[in-house]
């Protein structure tokens, strides 16, 4: 008798789990988790690795990344901003400056504003040390991705909501500010909270910029680490406090995301 489709696609799964679980179970048989422990798990090197880790490691990315999500995102409204404009000019300014730097790798710009810079400008350099120039060259990569993101929100926003407020008065700029932008930012906090973790991954690339032990993040960190102790393990400790940071992110971004569909 002809299975129906619905039966045919339920032993289709069963059978990919069970060649699934079968390959895991092979790959747990053939390991040798004695050389795995050593070389990615030893964990007289991860003790060794605290408390450094997290109140130095941990904290500078934290800080690296905060600092230049909030500039990245002053700078992203106000190209959103210029995309929109009437005036020719804000326009082609806003798109060149989006294009260019959505289009030059992250760590070119960080190598422009902490060598570029000063060859440029004998005698000057960003304002705040290495905490400056990781602040702006995040904020200039990430505010390139964010414009668009808030740009494709304030058009997403229902136009009437403008013709609304001018009907009553309001001046543009003030219906921009006070109606249009905030609801934009509800209906994009899902993609902005992904900038975010890309910006935290991102702010590994601070290891060109010639750290001082204070200003290490974690992944300056590790591989220092890694050096001194011939050992992967302090690579992979770096990975689990990465994980500290953008699991908790990615959850807040589906929920938001799930939110968003319940509303629709």
């Amino acid at each position: 008798m002809a299975m129906s489709p619905r039966k045919r696609a339920q032993v289709s799964r069963m059978a990919q789990y069970a060649v699934l679980l079968v390959l895991f179970v092979v790959l747990l048989a053939v390991a040798d988790w004695t050389t795995l422990r050593q070389v990615f798990l030893d964990t007289g090197i991860m003790a060794d690795m605290f408390p450094a880790v997290i109140a130095t490691a941990l904290k500078n990315t934290l800080l690296y990344t905060v600092a230049g999500f909030t500039f990245g995102l002053v700078l992203g409204l106000v190209l959103a901003l210029m995309r929109l404009s009437s005036v020719g000019p804000y326009r082609w300014m806003a798109t060149g400056f989006i294009e260019f730097f959505r289009g030059v790798p992250a760590l070119v710009v960080f190598i422009a504003l902490a060598y570029g810079v000063p060859l440029a400008f004998p005698g000057r350099e960003i304002p705040g040390g290495i905490f400056g120039t990781v602040t702006v060259a995040l904020g200039l990569v990430g505010g390139a991705y964010m414009a668009e993101t808030i740009r494709a929100g304030i058009q997403a926003v229902p136009k009437g909501q403008m013709e609304a407020a001018r009907s009553l008065g309001m001046p543009r700029s003030r219906a921009m500010r006070s109606i249009v932008v905030p609801q934009a930012f509800r209906i994009i906090l899902p993609p902005l909270t992904n900038e975010l973790i890309l910006l935290t991954k991102d702010s590994s690339l601070v290891y060109v910029l010639g750290l001082g032990l204070s200003s290490y993040e974690l992944t300056k960190f590790g591989r220092e680490t890694m050096n001194q102790t011939n050992s992967l393990t302090p690579l992979v400790t770096v990975a689990l406090c990465y994980l500290l940071i953008t699991v908790p992110l990615s959850i807040v971004v589906r929920r938001m995301e799930a939110r968003a569909e319940r509303a629709g």
